[in-house]
């Protein structure tokens, strides 16, 4: 192949692939699922203020997470372990964050997988703001009192539309949607494993809470 007729190496880099970070459903490592819960964070927040209430919870239950593992990072160096350890102390702000960054996690995957499923539609829809609606109603929607549900509902008006979505993802290239999707999948049968596993986990030990905010 001449120079000149030479793929890009970065043509095929998509936001997914460029994460440096990744969720995994082994015995998980808090260190590791704290940048990985950052860096999906750092997606959402390419779409501006349609995600903000629920990048903002995420970023403040990260850093208490972060901040009950540097208190002891040795002995806090498994997630479940530290929330076991914490919870034996009679404390919970560590299982408190946890528990709602898991359920951010989990609207992010439910959202995420509505797309890929849409995708095998013959016309997929260029309006998301429904399966932003599913996801939040299927994670979040129980657990939020009248104001959080009204302000998440106004904020879903302004979600990108399908297009944008895939371009942004695309890091700003166009016909990119086959890979995004490809990535997106990907990226998403790791995220829900750690989802499922996070709640196994709080389920298994008492540690579920139906309270509302």
């Amino acid at each position: 192949m001449s120079k000149n007729n030479a793929v890009d190496p970065t043509s095929e880099i998509t936001a997914f692939s460029a994460l440096t970070s990744h969720f995994s459903s082994k015995k998980i490592k808090t260190k590791k699922f704290l940048e990985a819960a950052t860096d999906a964070v750092s997606l959402i927040e390419k779409f501006g203020k349609v995600f903000s209430p629920v990048t903002n919870d995420m970023l403040n239950n990260i850093k208490k997470l972060n901040q009950k593992y540097e208190e002891d990072i040795e002995g806090n160096k498994y997630l479940e372990e530290m929330i076991i350890k914490e919870h034996g102390q009679g404390e919970g702000t560590a299982t408190d964050a946890l528990l709602w960054l898991r359920r951010a996690l989990h609207f992010l995957s439910i959202f995420y997988g509505s797309v890929i499923e849409d995708t095998l539609n013959v016309c997929p829809t260029n309006d998301l703001a429904h399966f932003l609606k599913k996801a939040y109603s299927a994670t979040l929607e129980q657990y939020h009192g009248w104001l959080g549900t009204q302000l998440f509902n106004v904020l879903s008006r302004f979600a990108p539309t399908r297009r944008q979505f895939l371009y942004t993802l695309a890091l700003n290239k166009d016909n990119q949607e086959e890979i995004v999707i490809k990535d997106m999948q990907k990226y998403n049968q790791r995220l829900y494993a750690t989802v499922e596993r996070i709640i196994d986990f709080y389920n298994s030990n008492g540690l579920e809470s139906a309270a509302i905010l």
